[in-house]
C-alpha cells in the first residue's frame, strides 16, 4: 500500500551545498537553507536519518534564519567511513567541528539543535574550544548522554528481568537485518518504536523512507557506538546555554535522560516536554521544536529577530513573556514547560 507523503515532509531545496572534509578526511555533506546573512542555526540529525528529517523545521525556521544541516557520516550524502574505527564520538565532535569552521565564520555565533545522535554530538564537541567559540546556544531534543541500553522502553513491561530486557534492547539495536523496502509491516514496528501512538500516517512514511534509505552496516556500526557511549563529561563542559526538549512518549531516549541533563547543564535554559510525542520528535511537532530553537537564538544570538517564527509555534514561547494565547504550560517552580496538544 502507498503512502501519500504530505509536501511539509518533502526534502527541502538548499540555496547552497558544501562538501566539507573532517578531520581523519572524511567527507560530509552540508546543506544551507534560508536567508543569507541572517542569525545562524545549524541542526545535526541523529541515527539512521539525513538532513531530509529536519525538512519541517527547515521550513518552520528559513524565513528568518540562514539554517544549516548535515548528514552525519555514513548517512544521506555523506561519506560511508571506510572501517569501524572511523565511528566514535569523536569522530562526531570533529565533524561538527569541521561544518561550523567552514559555515560560520570567525567571531560569529550559531544556535546548535541536535535530535538523537545530533544531541549526543553536541555534548560529545562539549570541552572543544573550537565549538564553543562559534556556539550561542544548544537545543538538545530527544537524546541521552549514557546508559542508552539500561533506559530503553522498546520491549513491553511483561519482559521484567532487567539482564533480560538490556540483551533483547541490545540486539535490537546493533541488529544487521536489512530494513528492505517500506512496508505495511515496517511502518507498524517503527511507529511503535520510534513515534506517539497518535502520529499520523504521513509522518509515519516520512520516517520510515528516511529510516529505510540509511545502510545497514552504517546502522549498525553506529548502534555499537550508541551501545556503550557515554558523553556526561562532555555535557558537563557544555558552556553555552542549553535548552532540553523530549516527547513523554519516546521509547528510545525516554524524559528520565532529559531530566539528567538538564541536571549535569552548566547553564540550563529548561526543558521541554511535548505530550504524547515519540522519539522523532522534529517529525512529530515540528513547529514546537522550531519555536524553542527560535526562543533560544532570540535569547542568546545577536540579530534574531524577537518575534515567534510562526503562529502555530506559539507553544514554546518564552516564558518570560505573560501571553494569554499561549499553549505552554510553566512551572517556575522546575522550569520545565508542557506543550499543549
Amino acid at each position: 500500500m502507498t503512502v501519500h507523503l504530505p509536501a511539509e515532509y518533502e526534502p527541502a531545496t538548499p540555496v547552497e551545498e558544501l562538501s566539507v572534509r573532517s578531520a581523519d578526511g572524511s567527507r560530509l555533506h552540508v546543506e544551507v537553507h534560508g536567508q543569507p546573512g541572517a542569525p545562524t542555526v545549524v541542526l545535526a540529525h541523529g541515527w539512521t536519518c539525513s538532513t531530509a528529517f529536519w525538512a519541517p523545521v527547515i521550513r518552520e525556521l528559513s524565513d528568518r534564519y540562514r539554517v544549516v544541516a548535515y548528514d552525519q557520516r555514513g548517512h544521506g550524502h555523506s561519506e560511508i567511513p571506510p572501517s569501524r574505527a572511523r565511528y566514535s564520538t569523536r569522530a562526531l565532535a570533529e565533524d561538527l567541528s569541521a561544518v561550523l569552521r567552514r559555515t560560520v565564520p570567525a567571531g560569529e555565533r550559531a544556535v546548535l539543535a541536535g535530535h538523537s545522535m545530533g544531541g549526543m554530538t553536541i555534548m560529545a564537541a562539549g570541552g572543544r574550544p573550537e565549538v564553543a567559540e562559534r556556539t550561542a546556544a544548544a537545543v538538545l531534543i530527544s537524546t541521552g548522554p549514557a546508559e542508552l541500553v539500561a533506559e530503553l522502553t522498546v520491549l513491553p513491561p511483561g519482559v521484567r528481568s532487567p539482564g533480560l530486557r538490556r540483551f533483547l534492547h541490545r540486539q535490537l539495536l546493533r541488529s544487521r537485518m536489512p530494513l528492505g523496502p517500506v512496508s505495511p509491516v515496517s511502518r507498524v514496528a517503527l511507529k511503535y518504536a520510534t513515534m506517539g501512538p497518535g502520529s499520523p500516517a504521513g509522518q509515519v512514511e516520512a520516517t520510515a523512507r528516511i529510516v529505510h534509505a540509511c545502510p545497514t552496516g552504517v546502522r549498525a556500526n553506529w548502534a555499537a557506538v550508541l551501545d556503550r557511549l557515554d558523553v556526561r563529561a562532555g555535557l558537563a563542559r557544555l558552556a553555552a546555554p542549553a535548552a532540553v526538549v523530549v516527547g513523554t512518549d519516546d521509547r528510545l531516549t525516554p524524559p528520565v535522560h532529559a531530566h539528567r541533563m538538564v541536571a549535569g547543564l552548566k547553564d540550563p535554559q529548561g526543558l521541554l516536554l511535548l505530550p504524547g510525542v515519540g522519539h522523532m520528535s522534529p517529525l512529530e511537532r515540528p513547529a514546537e521544536v522550531a519555536a524553542e530553537i527560535h526562543r533560544m537564538a532570540a535569547a542568546h544570538l545577536v540579530g534574531t529577530p524577537v518575534a515567534d517564527p510562526a503562529p502555530s509555534a506559539a507553544a514554546t514561547a518564552d516564558p518570560a513573556v505573560d501571553s494569554d494565547d499561549s499553549t505552554a504550560d510553566f512551572d517556575d517552580s522546575t522550569d520545565e514547560r508542557t506543550a499543549v496538544a
